[in-house]
């Protein structure tokens, strides 16, 4: 049976006109993601389409987190509709990153809000430091590593690097769990203490350690 076209659905259920009329609020994930395909491909429309990839990848965050060669290779899309909307993905993280800007990093909510759409929904495990100027406000991220959080992986010199070369006045340091749970491992704890110690040895501010997990 071959799914319903988007040209064969009643006007004002078709979703770019819906958005038109309604507002984008009044779209569900899919048929925002339709919007953005614009067209399906044969027995597959393109509000189909979307609902195939939210089913595939269970979540708008997790298909926010899929790089562009595993995009493409999904029905319906193709290397340019994958860039495309990697690039959507990229624009609405910075938008979030923006409005946050010019709020001081001091209070761990206020650090989760900023890097959430950055870290929530990767899945591998990523360590970030973000750089504050003396009003404690973001001034710049780098990524120290990928992977596990261990000895190996990971040391206070290489978090400690930009922050000196830059000229931070302080940082945090911030990793995602891919499983979601943003419970401190042992290997967390010992390399948070391993850091404030180095950090205080240069008299250099360590202002948390958070790790990013996903909503329920």
């Amino acid at each position: 049976m071959m799914d319903l076209r988007i040209t064969d659905l009643p006007l004002d259920e078709r979703p770019r006109e819906k958005l038109a009329r309604f507002g984008a609020g009044a779209l569900d994930n899919a048929e925002l993601l339709a919007i953005f395909l614009r067209t399906g491909v044969k027995g597959r429309s393109a509000i189909q389409i979307g609902r195939d990839l939210l089913e595939h990848y269970g979540s708008i965050g997790s298909l926010g987190s899929a790089g562009v060669e595993e995009l493409s290779r999904q029905t319906g899309l193709g290397l340019a509709k994958a860039c495309q909307l990697v690039a959507a993905f990229e624009l609405g993280a910075r938008a979030a990153r923006e409005q946050t800007a010019q709020q001081p990093l001091d209070t761990p909510e206020i650090i989760y809000k900023t890097f959430a759409a950055q870290l929530a929904w990767i899945r591998h495990e990523q360590l970030l430091v973000a750089l504050v100027d003396t009003r404690l406000r973001h001034s710049g991220s780098v990524e120290v590593s990928t992977g596990t959080l261990t000895e190996t992986s990971a040391h206070p010199r290489e978090v400690l690097r930009p922050v000196i070369t830059r000229g931070a006045y302080g940082f945090v340091l911030l990793h995602n769990h891919p499983s979601g749970d943003p419970t401190p491992s042992l290997a967390d704890d010992r390399f948070t203490r391993r850091l404030i110690e180095a950090a205080d040895l240069l008299q250099l501010k360590f202002l948390d350690h958070v790790i990013i997990g996903r909503p329920d």
